[in-house]
């Protein structure tokens, strides 16, 4: 049977089609995007009450990796399969799209401690001690990151530590191997459009109480990474206007980088969005059976 992956900058529709796709197949989602595992902010990381495997999952305190969610998005996909029924890989995080339908070959994990080692060596010693060090340990990955990146100087010094580096981890992760036939599917919006989209989106979820949803994150411990979803800086620091004005100008700028990640994912299909859900649904069906026999409803 045949994976579906369906790809495309935020509010193209991603999440829409997937689900009218349900209707037509016998299929289950799984998502692909690296905020939506956290609970507790459904609204920001438009989260659907449609059902999907790998959302709202880990607390707002737990940090989240690609490295963790790979097993989790496999099994989940070797389980549908195993059920008769298609999975329908949906998100707009590439990486985490690619980690789902193939083996990458992904830095290793630290051990225990050796983060905070280098951690303490980046805080205590400064920006420029800890470049200089990595720049002894592997000169490749110093030549990559500037010394005022601090998570990615850490990250580097620890892989160094570990007999690995940083500097090839991009080359390692694209791949046109995939672990089962696989169609990916890129859902293509002119920019304008788009642009629009996310006006109307964003606005949407300020009226649906957005800023009181990030107060609450923010009142309890909040991991690293889950501090990092894009829009809890705006709505947690600037007037509701300012913050939302922030937050599209940040948004178009983040979908603007997710089409050209779009471009480079390996066999990719595009396939016009800017069009009726179930009419996109049906073209997207109608593809993948041409790959390989899909069961019907």
């Amino acid at each position: 049977m045949t994976v579906i992956g369906i790809f495309g900058p935020t509010a193209s529709g991603k999440s829409a089609v997937a689900e009218a796709m349900v209707e037509r197949i016998p299929a289950e989602l799984v998502s692909a995007d690296a905020m939506q595992v956290y609970r507790d902010l459904p609204i920001l990381t438009n989260q659907s009450a449609y059902p999907a495997r790998l959302v709202g999952i880990w607390p707002l305190q737990q940090e989240a990796s690609v490295g963790e969610y790979a097993p989790l998005a496999q099994a989940a996909i070797d389980e549908i399969l195993a059920s008769g029924r298609t999975p329908v890989v949906v998100g707009g995080t590439g990486l985490y799209l690619r980690a789902a339908l193939a083996e990458l070959d992904l830095p290793p994990a630290p051990g225990p401690g050796v983060r905070e080692r280098w951690a303490a060596l980046y805080d205590e010693g400064g920006a420029e001690a800890a470049h200089e060090r990595l720049a002894e340990l592997d000169p490749a990955a110093a030549g990559a990151v500037h010394p005022n990146d601090r998570r990615r100087v850490v990250r580097a010094l620890e892989l160094a530590a570990m007999g690995a580096s940083l500097a090839p981890a991009r080359d390692r992760l694209w791949t046109g191997e995939t672990r089962h036939p696989t169609v990916v599917i890129g859902l293509a919006v002119p920019k304008a459009v788009l642009d629009e989209r996310i006006v109307e989106r964003t606005r949407a979820m300020f009226e649906a109480g957005v800023q009181d949803e990030v107060q609450r994150a923010l009142a309890r411990p909040i991991s690293i990474t889950a501090r990092k979803t894009m829009g809890i800086d705006e709505i947690a620091l600037l007037p509701q206007e300012e913050a939302l004005v922030a937050l599209v100008r940040r948004t178009r700028r983040y979908a603007a980088y997710q089409r050209k990640w779009m471009r480079r994912v390996p066999g990719i299909v595009m396939v016009d969005g800017d069009r009726p859900v179930g009419e996109i649904a049906d073209d997207i069906v109608s593809l993948a059976r041409t790959r390989e026999r899909l069961p019907r409803l």
